[in-house]
């Protein structure tokens, strides 16, 4: 007889984990804190790549329904700096493995390709306690109870799970974003659409910056960077959001007029986004019964991998389940073997590209990256 499988939270690593579970035609509920899918808007647009993102969503038999949600166009960057000059630019010609999606479209078409009765809404987790023999009892906010013999923490960076195998809790790293939206971007906000071009604007000065991206819909979605300690933010209002935005956007005097409108323009409430991490590498010893994916496993700062990453790990381990199911421990410990080493790798690439963004040559070292990517690109085009 086959083990149901409890996932806790309903995130994109824990929706393909269950959608690949179900395409082996595996039980899993997923228990998710928020009251519906609903409940909130999901963020902003992802790059999904070829080598796990792709990957992920081919085994959970969903290529198509991808395909489907792309912003043709997105793909393309530009690299400006404080004044507004363009000191690199890629466009996108469709030749990319990046492809953008909006990640609540993402989500969309993963809840569809579920049954509806796999998620269970309005189950925030509160406690979680070892049994033994790999079982864990699950408490509930609504008093509700279960036991799990298999229990996957997919509830991300402050996971309820991940204290069942690890002391280690996410870190500040220094820097925070604060994050804003422009709606109707090329009527309304003229020059501040032209800054960002057709897709991803980074426009970068040492210990700061501003990360934009042009969503469908006409849509500038603003991440505005800062390094600095998480007392500088806590001593802004953020109920006030005047005042929090002229005093974001004071960081940046002397900034193009362009680039502070992505800033001080705004139509919804700026919103705080203080970036914190796992330790790189983070593993723990194996635990009857659980395992973790996702930020919950490897909280890094935001590179393009962390949806991809989740994606993956889930679709891995429901393979590893499928392929595993008179020994769970088996399929826990080829899990973890494959997911430790290539998360250990992207949270140190994603430190490192955090840094050229950010550090005193900025924002050279990171046309120095591109440009050496995309040289690489086109070697490899030419010599396949």
């Amino acid at each position: 007889m086959m083990t149901p499988v409890t996932i806790v939270g309903a995130g994109l690593g824990g929706l393909v984990l269950a959608r690949v579970l179900h395409v082996h035609g595996i039980p899993a509920t997923i228990y998710e804190a928020e009251p519906s899918a609903q409940a909130r808007t999901q963020g902003g647009q992802l790059d999904i790549h070829e080598h796990d993102g792709q990957v992920a969503l081919a085994a959970a038999g969903l290529t198509d329904q991808f395909r489907a949600i792309i912003h043709q166009g997105g793909e393309a960057t530009r690299v400006l700096d404080r004044s507004g000059a363009v000191v690199f630019e890629e466009p996108d010609d469709g030749a990319g493995g990046r492809p953008e999606v909006l990640r609540g479209d993402l989500r969309r078409i993963l809840l569809a390709s579920l049954p509806p009765e796999t998620i269970r809404w309005g189950k925030k987790l509160s406690e979680v306690a070892a049994l033994g023999d790999g079982r864990h009892a699950l408490t509930f906010a609504d008093g509700s109870t279960l036991v799990s013999r298999l229990l996957i923490g997919a509830d991300g960076a402050w996971s309820k799970v991940r204290p069942l195998l690890s002391r280690a809790e996410p870190r500040y790293i220094g820097t925070s974003f604060v994050e804003t939206y422009l709606h109707d971007a090329d009527a309304r906000h003229a020059a501040a659409a032209e800054a960002v071009g057709a897709g991803t604007l980074f426009a970068l000065a040492p210990g700061q910056g501003i990360f934009a991206h042009r969503e469908a819909g006409n849509v500038l979605h603003a991440y505005v960077a800062l390094n600095r300690p998480a007392a500088w933010f806590a001593g802004l209002d953020f109920s006030d959001a005047a005042a929090t935005t002229a005093k974001v956007a004071a960081e940046f005097t002397g900034w193009a007029p362009a680039l502070i409108a992505l800033i001080t323009d705004g139509e919804a409430a700026p919103v705080l986004r203080p970036l914190h991490a796992l330790p790189t590498g983070h593993q723990w010893d194996r635990v009857p019964g659980v395992t973790l994916i996702g930020d919950a496993a490897h909280l890094a700062p935001p590179a393009g991998e962390g949806a991809n990453l989740a994606m993956l790990d889930g679709a891995e381990l429901g393979a590893a389940i499928a392929a595993h199911l008179d020994d769970m421990e088996a399929a826990l410990s080829a899990y973890e073997a494959a997911m430790v080493p290539r998360s250990r790798s992207a949270a140190a690439d994603a430190h490192q590209t955090l840094a050229l963004c950010l550090d005193d040559r900025a924002p050279a070292g990171l046309v120095d990256f591109f440009t050496g990517a995309l040289e690489r690109h086109r070697e490899g085009a030419a010599h396949p």
